[in-house]
């Protein structure tokens, strides 16, 4: 049986453009996968702030204006994935993450490295459902 799932680019001037060789978003039947964001300003390419509440803010809005650019929002959010440099920032993260998804938080799993681009402090990816 042919596979029938084509997958197209999703991209906006609303979050960062791509820094290498990858998509802001990617679209394969009703999902929408997001590349990792970090804390950058879509209008600079600029960090923003230097502490872990202001970067995992500016994290959300980027992932929202990905999400709302493929006809999706974080409410159809199924699955996340969050890295942090420091388990020590996961609480506070926690805290911001949390007024993102206060009801039906999708999947999400949380993992330290020892480093992200940038020097950011938070990155957070995720998948999400589209309804035609």
């Amino acid at each position: 049986m042919p596979n029938t799932t084509k997958k197209s680019k999703i991209s906006t001037s609303n979050a960062p453009a791509a820094i290498g060789p990858y998509s802001q978003a990617i679209r394969s039947g009703q999902f929408i996968y997001t590349s990792g964001q970090i804390p950058l300003d879509p209008a600079t390419g600029k960090m923003v702030g230097d502490d872990i509440q202001t970067q995992t803010q500016q994290v959300f809005q980027n992932l929202q204006a990905l999400l709302e650019a493929a006809g999706t929002s974080l409410d159809q959010v199924i699955k996340t994935t969050v890295f942090l440099t420091t388990m020590d920032n996961f609480q506070a993260m926690n805290e911001v993450y949390a007024t993102y998804f206060n009801t039906d938080a999708p999947a999400r799993s949380t993992v330290a490295v020892l480093e992200l681009p940038r020097n950011a402090l938070v990155e957070i990816e995720c998948v999400a459902l589209v309804q035609d």
